[in-house]
């Protein structure tokens, strides 16, 4: 009898375990669907008229009042949201230094705003031998309501400072950034090399470690496919240091296990890349697809885990997709290629950005996508992933279609920031002669 019942025991508690399971599975399919149940609200953040801005967005929730949003956009503009993205505030960024477009925005775990740009201290852009010196920080300790002058570390200040990024360890603040130095901005001369550097700050962006040179081969200096460019840092819960870029039709990494002292002997190739970071895009008179590497750092079962996305012409040059690989073992080795969006072939995807939630592990990709036009009108979409990056959902999450025009500039990137199911991505768009910046009021339950 005791054995009965003892097996009667077994098979109650295993279907309650199923039937616990499997309502489990229902809470997390309805969670995983929620985003897509219906078109998130669209909120414009600014406009101006083409040629003047806004363009070229950076957004970041805080982690410490996620209410508080700050993103910047070209060439000096701060935007300031306090009820989550749903209005928002703008003002012009003002330096010493000068303040000259490649805006990136992030907040550190206590709530700072690091805002940082190009320099331009004379204010003669590209008529004086100080445009471009170095890569300027601001800060603000009122969650973007003003920022200091800025600092910025010493680097050559004869050679041209571009495009730089920014990432802030959640557990203690510091700040890595990294950036491509040019020789001569769009020289030709074959003497003339670009080079990605890597400095980090300790202190909140008061002081910065002198500039290592990180790429071990040199790119040309014509802001282009053979030009190193498109460095982004992030770091992992142990203090190993990555960085990520672009040159020719290849991906690199570079990794630090000393707190950025000593690197790689030899940079790792991640991907290639088919038809390298430029991208001809009908309409847009610049397009890149430079990576962007994102880590786990969540607590999840994907902890750890580092993701890098970037676009290519794999399947063709009127074919532009986007892509994701992952590494679960610090960098040494990378998955097969993943591709993000799921529409068919022979349509473009261009200006991703991607952001790892803190909180849960969730991957959002934001890009512009033309898979429902036949002419160059651009819709916007977000792809998300639950489980690693194994499986993608796409959705579209602008409400109206835009027409670019290659005549007029908009920026080399867009941007996303997630915090614990509240996701902002922000995106460009132009409506006739006015440009404006956009977000979307997303919300995974």
């Amino acid at each position: 009898m005791r054995k009965i019942l003892n097996k009667l025991y077994l098979i109650t508690l295993a279907a309650f375990i199923i039937l616990n399971f499997t309502n489990c599975n229902k809470r997390i399919a309805t969670k995983i669907i929620s985003i897509s149940s219906e078109r998130p609200t669209n909120i414009k953040i600014a406009s101006g008229q083409s040629g003047l801005g806004p363009c070229e967005p950076s957004i970041c929730i805080n982690p410490a009042n996620p209410q508080n949003i700050v993103a910047g956009s070209i060439l000096n503009r701060t935007h300031v949201s306090n009820d989550g993205g749903k209005t928002w505030a703008s003002d012009k960024l003002k330096s010493s230094l000068g303040v000259y477009g490649d805006p990136v925005v992030r907040i550190g775990p206590k709530g700072n705003v690091y805002y940082s740009h190009l320099s331009n201290p004379k204010g003669r852009a590209y008529s004086s031998v100080e445009f471009l010196d170095r890569i300027v920080v601001q800060t603000s300790i009122d969650e973007g309501k003003t920022f200091n002058d800025g600092t910025a570390p010493d680097n050559d200040r004869t050679k041209d400072q571009d495009k730089q990024w920014l990432y802030i360890d959640p557990a203690d603040g510091t700040i890595l950034m990294s950036w491509t130095e040019f020789d001569k901005y769009s020289s030709k001369d074959p003497e003339d090399k670009s080079r990605i550097l890597f400095s980090q700050s300790k202190d909140g962006a008061k002081s910065w470690s002198e500039p290592v040179d990180i790429s071990d081969v040199d790119g040309d200096c014509m802001d282009d496919d053979d030009t190193t460019e498109g460095a982004v840092p992030v770091r992992d819960k142990n203090g190993n240091i990555y960085v990520t870029w672009a040159r020719g039709d290849k991906i690199y990494l570079d990794k630090s296990t000393d707190d950025g002292q000593t690197w790689l002997p030899n940079d790792i190739v991640v991907a290639e890349q088919f038809g390298g970071w430029t991208l001809d895009i009908p309409g847009i008179n610049r397009c890149n697809g430079m990576p962007i590497l994102g880590i786990d750092r969540s607590g999840s079962r994907h902890d750890g885990t580092l993701y890098m996305n970037w676009s290519d012409q794999k399947n063709g040059t009127d074919d532009t997709d986007i892509w994701l690989v992952k590494s679960t073992d610090g960098g040494k080795s990378w998955s097969d290629r993943k591709r993000v969006n799921d529409d068919a072939l022979g349509k473009h995807q261009f200006f991703s950005w991607m952001d790892i939630d803190p909180v849960t592990g969730y991957i959002y990709i934001v890009f512009y996508d033309r898979r429902a036009h036949t002419n160059n009108n651009t819709d916007v979409y977000i792809a998300y992933s639950t489980d690693g990056g194994v499986t993608f959902t796409n959705q579209k999450i602008s409400d109206s279609p835009f027409l670019p025009n290659e005549k007029v500039f908009f920026g080399d990137y867009n941007d996303i920031s997630a915090h614990d199911g509240m996701v902002r991505p922000i995106w460009t768009r132009l409506d006739g002669k006015e440009l404006s910046v956009w977000t979307a009021l997303i919300e995974v339950k």
